[in-house]
């Protein structure tokens, strides 16, 4: 098709996938009635309509549905011809875009960002922290090269490669410190301070409660794990912290910390990327990076068990 480019294609699909001009445009870098532009010449060059506009979204038409579809296609393609090439160097060079779920990403990611740059000085990393349904999506639409979540994902398409387990913990308030530990049965008679809906570690802590089919009528819920400690420490209830995010996350909490009875609730941490992915094979040098910041993550010298928890230097 004559006059059709690469351009028109990112555009589009940065349309298509976010559903706003604005929005769109920013994602491209470029202002929005440019956006506009290159999508009416686009819509020309088809000769159909791809796009219907009216209000602050915008909606695909039947074609700009299917149009979407052979473009994603087109794009991954293109994505891994360049990851191609990088393979072939056989070293890690060039942008990386990784992706980390939000109870990992404040604790884990300076530690292998910090990593990479150090070992791979031409690396480029990109991180993008999101839930874990959101993180799938873009590494099998090409927008991610890879991820770091809770395992399993148990999609045919991507690699997964645990790395790590990581123990579940009970943050009360600190007037609770002398308390006996509850068992999973008595936290569910207990006010749990949990994630909202969309995050995994939420489903992880209330399956280990027995009551993942239906919460508590006290279950609260907050955006992060930072306001759930924090309302712990005003006294509003209990929650479960992963370990890693202990040190950071109990630092100005009037808090106590205590770990839980056998059997302890874990969840095992993982690198998953697209099979078909050229640089699959490289990708396991950063996974084992990433496996040596989770080990030393957990591994800090705290005290998990009674009182405030506290690294001990």
């Amino acid at each position: 098709m004559i006059g059709l480019s690469m351009k028109h294609l990112r555009y589009f699909e940065a349309l298509a996938r976010l559903g706003h001009f604005g929005r769109a445009a920013e994602a491209c870098a470029i202002s929005q009635p440019a956006l506009s532009v290159q999508i009416r010449e686009l819509e020309e060059l088809i000769g159909a309509p791809l796009v219907e506009r009216g209000g602050r979204q915008i909606r695909l038409t039947s074609m700009g549905e299917e149009f979407a579809e052979r473009v994603r296609a087109i794009l991954r393609s293109v994505d891994e011809l360049a990851e191609l090439a990088r393979a072939a160097h056989d070293s890690l060079a060039g942008r990386l875009r990784i992706g980390v779920i939000p109870t990992i990403a404040p604790y884990l990611l300076p530690d292998v960002i910090k990593t990479l740059t150090r070992r791979y000085p031409g690396l480029e990393p990109r991180p993008r922290e999101a839930v874990t349904q959101r993180l799938i999506k873009d590494l099998q639409e090409a927008r991610l090269d890879a991820a770091i979540v809770a395992l399993p994902v148990s999609e045919a398409t991507l690699e997964e490669v645990a790395l790590f387990s990581e123990e579940f913990v009970l943050v009360r308030p600190l007037e609770d410190a002398d308390k006996p530990v509850p068992s999973s049965e008595m936290l569910q008679e207990m006010r749990l301070l949990l994630l909202e809906e969309g995050h995994c570690f939420r489903e992880q802590a209330l399956s280990f409660c027995n009551i993942a089919g239906a919460p508590p009528r006290e279950l609260m819920e907050g955006s992060s794990l930072t306001t759930l400690v924090q309302m712990v420490g005003a006294g509003i209830g209990v929650t479960l912290l992963p370990k890693m995010a202990v040190p950071t996350e109990t630092r100005s909490a009037d808090v106590s910390v205590f770990r839980l009875a056998e059997p302890r609730p874990f969840r095992t941490i993982g690198m998953v990327w697209r099979k078909t992915n050229p640089l699959a094979s490289q990708f396991g040098q950063i996974a084992e990076i990433v496996r040596e910041a989770g080990l030393r993550r957990n591994g800090e010298p705290y005290d998990l068990v009674g009182g405030v928890a506290k690294l001990r230097r």
